[in-house]
């Protein structure tokens, strides 16, 4: 049975916070190394990084977010908790929002169909208008329900998100890995960054979602073809009638220019953090884990990218 492969194997690698950890066992790894070798600004110098609290997100500056924010902060970035609802005048200070699995209400506690937006109509308008007028977003959304909360934002921009589960089928590893050697990383200034010592040959990520982008987004992660997205009516729960469509050719990864502004999109959110399991602290997700050294280095390429200081 489908059901038994999957919960078995996902549950034993400890993938997510209901694949076989509890959400409070999710914690950020505070001892994973952040120093930046090569800065791009003076510390405390840097664009203004908002990191957006206010959506029910399960990932924020204070917890699960806590070593992406120091990352960025070691790079110079100036790094803050954004608590308020998306509006022009709330977002005049900012020059990068990170938007990282954000939730609807009732989600919270119960990741189970339906998942409706995580934002309101005139909040997504809002985040457009502040894009296209200079503004930066990273917008995350990781696997159900994270990607149905996540839809109307994202379509707002023309990238289509599938609200399931991005999987290898027959299920390989405990990881999805994106390569430059295979294609499924591609050549990019955000894969390139600023020369060889930010060159990235190699990204892993840690079971998310997949998308559609439009015609002018840049594919930065794009699934092979034997991946296959599932969509259950309850989190980590599949079995034989559970719907599935073919991913090859989607996407977990993409960026494009929007107006004046830019944003780049991620079906993972682990791949831009450090996590461990509280009881077991060795069963780790993000670049706090060894195969996973060069996140750290595509981490700032995008976020690099977003503030301008790449092409």
């Amino acid at each position: 049975m489908r059901k038994c492969k999957y919960v078995l194997i996902l549950a034993m690698a400890g993938l997510s916070a209901l694949g076989g950890l509890s959400v409070a066992q999710v914690v950020a790894d505070r001892d994973a190394d952040v120093a930046v070798d090569y800065p791009e600004f003076d510390i405390g110098t840097g664009p203004r990084v908002a990191i957006d609290s206010a959506h029910h997100n399960f990932h924020t500056l204070n917890d699960r977010f806590w070593p992406f924010a120091a990352l960025l902060r070691n790079d110079g970035f100036r790094v803050a908790d954004r608590t308020l609802t998306f509006s022009t005048k709330e977002l005049a200070d900012v020059d990068i929002l990170v938007v990282a699995n954000a939730l609807n209400e009732i989600n919270v506690g119960h990741w189970s169909t339906p998942t409706p937006s995580a934002f309101k109509p005139e909040e997504i308008t809002a985040i457009k208008s502040w894009v296209d007028g200079g503004g930066s977003l990273l917008l995350i959304a990781d696997h159900f329900p994270f990607a149905g909360a996540a839809v109307d934002m994202a379509a707002a921009f023309g990238f289509t998100f599938i609200n399931g589960f991005a999987l290898r089928d027959p299920l390989i590893g405990d990881t999805d890995v994106f390569t430059r050697k295979d294609g499924t990383l591609r050549d990019d200034v955000i894969t390139r960054g600023r020369g060889d010592h930010d060159t990235v040959s190699v990204l892993i990520t840690f079971t998310g979602s997949a998308f559609q982008g439009p015609p002018n987004a840049r594919r930065l992660l794009v699934f092979p073809g034997e991946y296959v997205v599932l969509s259950p009516e309850v989190a980590w729960e599949f079995n034989e009638e559970t719907p599935r469509i073919p991913a090859g050719g989607y996407l977990q990864g993409a960026a494009m220019v929007s107006g004046n502004g830019r944003i780049a999109v991620f079906g993972e959110a682990g791949l831009f953090s450090a996590q461990k399991n509280a009881q077991e602290p060795l069963l780790r997700t993000g670049f706090n884990v060894p195969k996973a050294s060069e996140n750290k280095r595509f981490i700032l390429n995008v976020m690099r990218w977003l503030a301008g200081a790449l092409p």
